[in-house]
């Protein structure tokens, strides 16, 4: 996808966001792998597109955009993986690999288990991603991420080898929901599927944000109690109490039959003294490809 300077002179990120639709989806997949989370991914492909937006505002010049923000996700997940103090594993020796050829196990392994690539140190786990799922070579891999070809055919049989050797557990602790979670969370469902906005309206705090992925965002009372409204006039969905990663939310259906696999999911924060954060994945419904979700 080539982008010339004009399609680039964004005066927003919305216009930037608009312009990048249909490459969200495997921007996700990236920093979900990433990361090991499909709501952390989502936090990651945002701030990608936050440096993108202030890259193309300081006139850089971009040329192909899918690469472009491959290489913008790629350095925002390594510093939030050391910003999380995740050990990052520095390799000086060199190591002659093998032929760098396709691996459909590990190409497998990489596209069916979200937590797949936890075992391996965040420069591993970037190279393998982008050559085993996206298919980059590893001359373009190096160029993605500012790396030599040599190192980066080093880390991916580095990489190999260990996924090869290690049968992958997630032994990650998933948060217990608690009583008053599930309250929140049947009282909100309830409320929605009986249409009784007034009631989630309600709930909210006065500075309560709303973040309705991909579309807009929104904070204070009045301006999030009108998203109640649009809702409203919708009919294809069914809320329900439930869990993402561990983590309590709603979780959408498009009909009361929950037996389904749900479409999307709304992340909720509550406060002492009300809801203070709404993230609606509505219009990103791509996170649920890859997300670990149940029922409660």
């Amino acid at each position: 996808m080539t982008v010339s300077t004009k399609q680039t002179d964004f005066s927003t990120l919305e216009e930037l966001e608009d312009a990048v639709r249909e490459l969200r989806p495997q921007i996700h997949r990236f920093c979900a792998r990433m990361v090991g989370s499909v709501i952390d991914g989502e936090d990651i492909l945002q701030s990608s597109l936050v440096k993108a937006f202030e890259a193309l505002k300081r006139g850089d010049k971009v040329e192909k955009l899918k690469p472009w923000l491959f290489r913008i996700a790629h350095n925002v997940a390594m510093d939030y993986l050391r910003s999380r103090k995740f050990k990052v594993i520095m390799e000086q020796e060199h190591i002659e690999p093998e032929q760098d050829r396709h691996s459909n196990e590990i190409t497998i392994l990489i596209n069916d288990n979200l937590k797949s690539l936890i075992v391996l140190p965040p420069m591993q786990r970037s190279v393998l991603i982008l050559r085993e799922l996206f298919g980059y070579t590893a001359e373009e891999v190096s160029e993605l991420i500012d790396s030599s070809v040599s190192a980066v055919k080093s880390a991916l049989h580095r990489g190999r080898e260990k996924l090869k050797q290690n049968n992958i557990v997630d032994d990650t602790t998933r948060p217990t929901t608690s009583a008053e979670d599930k309250a929140r969370l049947n009282t909100y469902s309830a409320y929605f599927n009986e249409r009784n906005f007034d009631q989630l309206r309600n709930l909210l705090t006065a500075e309560v944000r709303l973040d309705l992925i991909d579309k807009n965002r929104r904070q204070g009372r009045k301006n999030v109690g009108d998203y109640f409204s649009n809702y409203n006039g919708l009919h294809d969905w069914y809320m329900a109490p439930g869990t993402i990663e561990g983590k309590p939310v709603v979780l959408a259906f498009d009909s009361p039959d929950t037996k389904q696999a749900p479409l999307y999911f709304i992340l909720l924060n509550f406060e002492d003294n009300g809801l203070s954060l709404i993230r609606d994945f509505r219009y990103a419904r791509y996170v649920m490809d890859d997300a670990e979700w149940a029922l409660i």
